[in-house]
């Protein structure tokens, strides 16, 4: 699929910021960097919970954020990137004509738990993209303390996202699968 050319954006999401992407937050935005992507593909991005992601919640990052995490990762992102290269437009541009929902997660298998301040990344693929309605499987894993997550992926490619090639050290922490998302005209979400 060919994009126009917009001088505003990368190539990928990697460099950006998600502030820039992801249009709300500041406290649910579960995402600190992209470290690789590919349009078509999917998305590695990390994050490290602080001190209001556990509290009230025994310093665990509890379940339900490390869903949400993934979900601004994958169908939140790459699907505002893709719909902002299709539209030849910035993401606020698309706040006026669409609110984006969290639809279905078809199943979710946690292996391990998310402590404040443990490092975790996001490794999605893309199973379908159509009609503004993106769907996402993947995993999330514990990274290594002081692993250079940054130097690992600068060279990573789509087939070893595909297979999930990641050191031994990380640690599987969630598998998830068919976490869907769709970006609904206003007119129509208004007279639902």
């Amino acid at each position: 699929m060919a994009y126009p050319k917009n001088p505003i954006y990368h190539e990928t999401l990697v460099g950006d910021n998600p502030k820039q992407w992801l249009l709300h937050g500041p406290t649910k935005l579960l995402l600190s960097t992209y470290h690789y992507h590919s349009p078509n593909v999917g998305v590695v991005a990390s994050y490290t919970p602080k001190e209001r992601d556990v509290k009230d919640h025994f310093g665990i990052f509890r379940g339900v954020d490390q869903i949400e995490s993934f979900a601004l990762a994958t169908i939140a992102s790459c699907g505002t990137y893709s719909q902002c290269k299709k539209q030849n437009c910035k993401p606020i541009d698309l706040r006026d004509d669409f609110v984006p929902v969290f639809t279905n997660v078809g199943s979710v298998t946690f292996h391990n738990y998310l402590e404040k301040g443990q490092t975790f990344i996001n490794i999605g693929h893309i199973k379908r993209y159509k009609f503004r309605q993106m769907i996402c499987d993947g995993r999330i894993y514990r990274v290594p303390p002081g692993f250079d997550l940054d130097e690992y992926f600068k060279n990573f490619t789509d087939e070893r996202l595909l297979a999930y090639d990641l050191p031994k050290e990380f640690k599987l922490i969630a598998e998830l699968f068919e976490v869907t998302g769709q970006a609904i005209k206003k007119e129509i979400f208004n007279s639902l």
